[in-house]
C-alpha cells in the first residue's frame, strides 16, 4: 500500500507542477511584453503536436486496462497515467492555441528532432513507443492478469519513446515553460517506468 500510495502522490505532484507550467508560459515574453511565439518548424511547435498524439494512445491505453483488472495497483496506476498525461495533452494543445500554430503538420513525426519516424499509417504506431492498432484490439480483449501484463509492456514501451521524445524537447526546445514540463515528463516517466518493472516481475514477466 505504501508503494500505491507513492504513485498516487507523484502524480498529484505532477499535476500540480504541470498547472504552475500552464501559466508560466506567459513569462516567456519578449521586451514589450507579448508572448513570444515559435515557429510552426520549430522544436517548440513540434514537439507539443507530436507528444500531444503519443500522450492520447497513453490516456485510452491505460483506461483500457483500468476497466479490464480488479488489482488496484494497477488500477491505481493505469489512473494516475491517465489523469497525468491528459492534463498534460490539454497544456500542449493550448500552447499551440496561444502561438497560433496548427495542431497538425504535414511533416513526418519527429522531425523537430532531426529525424524521421516514418510511421507506417496502417499499423497506427506513428511515433517511437507507441502500440499498433492490433495490440490496442488485443489488449481490449484479454481481462485481469494477461491485460495487466499487455499494458504493463506495452506502457513501459511507450514510456521509453515519450522519454525519448521529453528529452529533444528539454534540448531543443526555446520556450522555458515547456522545457520545464518536458523535463518533468522525463523525470516522472523514468519513476514510473521503475514501478512498471516491479509489477511485471510481480507477475513473472518482464519488459519486451
Amino acid at each position: 500500500m505504501r508503494r500505491a500510495g507513492w504513485v498516487a502522490g507523484a502524480a498529484a505532484a505532477v499535476l500540480l507542477a504541470a498547472g504552475a507550467v500552464t501559466y508560466a508560459v506567459a513569462e516567456d515574453a519578449g521586451d514589450e511584453g507579448s508572448v513570444r511565439i515559435p515557429a510552426a518548424g520549430s522544436a517548440d511547435a513540434g514537439f507539443a503536436r507530436d507528444m500531444a498524439v503519443h500522450h492520447q494512445q497513453a490516456v485510452e491505453m491505460s483506461y483500457l486496462v483500468r476497466d479490464r483488472t480488479r488489482d488496484e495497483e494497477v488500477r491505481r496506476l493505469a489512473y494516475d497515467i491517465a489523469q497525468t498525461q491528459a492534463n498534460q495533452r490539454g497544456m500542449l494543445l493550448g500552447w499551440l492555441d496561444l502561438w497560433g500554430l496548427p495542431k497538425v503538420s504535414s511533416d513526418p513525426p519527429m522531425t523537430w528532432m532531426g529525424m524521421r519516424a516514418d510511421p507506417d499509417p496502417a499499423s497506427g504506431a506513428l511515433m517511437p513507443g507507441m502500440a499498433t492498432d492490433a495490440e490496442m484490439e488485443r489488449l481490449a480483449s484479454l481481462e485481469g492478469k494477461a491485460a495487466e501484463v499487455l499494458y504493463l509492456r506495452l506502457m513501459t514501451d511507450h514510456h521509453r519513446g515519450g522519454v525519448h521524445m521529453a528529452e529533444g524537447c528539454a534540448a531543443r526546445c526555446t520556450v522555458a515553460a515547456e522545457k520545464r514540463l518536458a523535463q518533468g515528463m522525463v523525470d516522472g516517466q523514468r519513476a514510473e517506468l521503475g514501478l512498471m518493472a516491479e509489477l511485471l516481475a510481480e507477475r513473472g514477466a518482464e519488459p519486451r
